[in-house]
């Protein structure tokens, strides 16, 4: 993912954050449009942080949770980068 979007390997963890905005849309309209294109879910950064002084800090990523089998993600993946592509 990370030659799409601007992502890394987690040190520990399962998810990825991934920062959309680059692409023209939030991470909310990211997220609606790729459940509805290409049947991926991913959760909006924005959800997962509090607004606190006219910021929220999740806003403009989406986090991608590794939770499926190998496969699985690596279906996911190739869906997000031709998700991604189109844009």
């Amino acid at each position: 993912l990370s030659s799409v979007l601007r992502t890394a390997m987690p040190d520990a963890s399962f998810y990825l954050w991934a920062r959309v905005d680059q692409h023209g849309l939030s991470d909310s309209e990211f997220a609606r449009a790729l459940v509805a294109d290409y049947n991926v879910v991913v959760l909006p950064g924005s959800f997962l942080a509090r607004e606190a002084r006219g910021v929220n800090p999740g806003t403009g990523f989406v986090r991608i949770a590794l939770v499926a089998t190998l496969a699985e993600c690596l279906e996911a993946t190739d869906r997000i980068q031709q998700f991604v592509s189109k844009l």
